[in-house]
């Protein structure tokens, strides 16, 4: 009997050799499956379902994932604020997971013999797919004929001219994933510590001049309007929001950082909307929320978003931090103004009934209504109690000396 294989197909050069490879060399009954996370359009998925059948697979499934996504990871890397190295918005990584998961779903539903995936060995997705499947699907084979085989993408098109499937055999200068949450843009410019990607790299380009007031509407830490209207689910908000800031070439970047396999890497990107999104969520936080909240969040952010990144998504702290994310945001809502230009934005202020920065309470730098100069005085002479005796202990320990 042949073995049955479920195989995460994009379409692309590696997977449409894992196809051809799983069929025609080892026999298998392949069921190939794409998880679109926001980055494909229905025409894109039909012409990826026909390449899929005319390849030999035996089922192709396609998972609109977008909301689930947004459901289970997004929502928290917006009330964390995730931007990891102070700088990428995790938009490929969390991607993946979302996927592998909707993949080891999807292998488990069919009780698949086996699962596969086309990841090379040199970069973190075999990683996150590998243990997303080792753990959902404890047991399961899984094939990687890309990494096992070593193979060249010359060699992967040589292999299936040979099985006479027409190939693009030019490689494109630029290597492009799309999702809701930011597209990665690799090129020659990546590959080394110095180079920026040119304009003809950046897959939006820029396209509006002059400026642009939006105003952003969030409920309990979640974008539910842009200007009078209001979204059904915040993946409207997130999209249309994108639409709108996308065309000033707004989130562009180059992300470096350290991969799960030890080597750095950069990586450039453009996220128009999820940049505007996290800036203009923390930018009303730090209205609403206190001092303490604001430092226990960062931290705890800083661990979700380096922990998810390395494919953790599984891991029950995961679950513990959204809890306390969520909660954060009970007082998160209002209405941020946000300035769009050609290659930046500016929040210049928001507006919430939970706003801290209240004039019933004082006037920073110009009055106080809540304690007098007296109250003050007797603060400062406590609140520097122990620092004040360090100092003179140190002090009359010196005399001695």
């Amino acid at each position: 009997m042949a073995k049955k294989v479920v195989l995460g197909f994009s379409g692309g050069l590696d997977t449409t050799y894992c196809v051809r490879y799983l069929v025609a060399e080892q026999g298998c009954e392949v069921h190939s499956i794409i998880v679109n996370t926001g980055g494909f359009t229905d025409e894109e998925l039909q012409r990826i379902e026909s390449h899929a059948y005319s390849l030999g697979v035996s089922t192709h499934t396609t998972v609109h994932a977008v909301k689930e996504y947004y459901d289970r990871i997004i929502r928290y890397l917006i009330y964390g604020n995730v931007l990891k190295n102070n700088t990428y918005p995790l938009s490929v990584s969390a991607e993946r997971l979302s996927q592998a998961l909707q993949i080891a779903a999807h292998a488990k539903n069919i009780n698949a013999d086996a699962v596969a995936h086309g990841s090379t060995g040199a970069g973190n997705d075999q990683v996150r797919f590998d243990m997303i499947f080792q753990i959902m699907i404890p047991g399961m084979e899984i094939i990687t004929p890309i990494r096992d085989a070593k193979l060249s993408r010359e060699q992967e098109i040589a292999y299936l001219k040979k099985q006479g499937i027409e190939i693009n055999t030019e490689k494109a200068l630029y290597s492009i994933n799309k999702g809701i949450w930011g597209t990665s843009v690799g090129g020659k410019e990546t590959l080394s510590s110095n180079g920026m990607l040119p304009e003809e790299a950046w897959p939006t380009p820029l396209s509006r001049s002059g400026s642009e007031s939006v105003e952003l509407t969030f409920e309990q830490g979640e974008l539910m309007q842009i200007n009078d209207r209001r979204y059904a689910h915040p993946t409207e908000a997130i999209q249309a929001l994108q639409s709108i800031a996308g065309p000033y070439a707004i989130g562009r970047d180059i992300h470096v950082g350290d991969t799960i396999i030890g080597i750095k890497g950069r990586v450039g990107f453009e996220a128009a909307a999820p940049l505007v999104i996290i800036k203009a969520h923390h930018a009303l936080e730090k209205h609403v929320l206190t001092k303490w909240q604001l430092q226990w969040k960062d931290q705890l952010a800083l661990f979700y978003g380096n922990w998810l990144h390395e494919g953790q998504i599984l891991d029950p702290i995961m679950r513990n931090i959204e809890a306390f994310l969520q909660s954060s945001q009970q007082q998160v809502s209002g209405k941020v103004f946000v300035n769009l230009f050609p290659y930046r934005f500016q929040i210049t202020g928001i507006e919430s009934p939970y706003d801290l920065m209240n004039s019933q309470f004082g006037k920073y730098g110009e009055m106080n209504s809540g304690f007098t100069g007296q109250d003050v005085r007797g603060f400062t002479r406590i609140f520097g109690n122990q620092i004040s005796i360090y100092h003179q202990v140190q002090s009359a320990a010196h005399e001695k000396d």
